[in-house]
């Protein structure tokens, strides 16, 4: 059985690092993909993926391959989407795993916050990132890791 991978949707992520360090733990593959330069630590492995500028390329290379056993950090909805149809978990930068139970109403609230944005309503951002966010991420990550090494692949 091979091991599970961690994909980064890395252009605004906020815990690479400790990806590498949790990664670096159970020796796990990582890609960090990215539209523009991300300047990643020199293991054998982590690969850099830099795509082609424009929208959804950075998504698609990784709904492309992410799949069961595989992990996906990202704030993207869609993207958390495709890579769950495929196999794979999805987890946001906070800790937060996207699940099949929550991703409907996640897509609906993302549906409905671009239509209000559209209407000129001004809406809020996520909150700021801050300390218990990267503790979280941390424990959700090695949860994780543990529920994808038990996947077949």
């Amino acid at each position: 059985m091979s091991e599970p991978r961690i994909f980064i949707d890395a252009d605004a992520c906020p815990v690479k690092d400790e990806v590498y360090r949790v990664a670096a733990r159970y020796s796990l593959r990582v890609f960090v993909v990215s539209n523009a330069f991300v300047n990643t630590p020199r293991e054998s492995w982590i690969e850099r993926v830099l795509v082609d500028a424009g929208p959804d390329v950075a998504d698609d290379w990784i709904a492309e391959r992410a799949g069961p056993g595989d992990i996906v950090v990202t704030s993207d909805i869609p993207l958390a989407d495709r890579c769950l149809k495929a196999g794979a978990q999805a987890l946001k930068s906070n800790g937060q795993p996207f699940t099949a139970d929550s991703i409907g109403s996640a897509l609906a609230g993302r549906e409905i916050g671009e239509h209000l944005r559209s209407m000129g309503v001004a809406t809020s951002g996520p909150p700021p990132f801050g300390p218990k966010d990267r503790s979280a991420f941390l424990q959700a990550l090695d949860r994780a890791v543990v529920m994808a090494r038990r996947v077949p692949r």
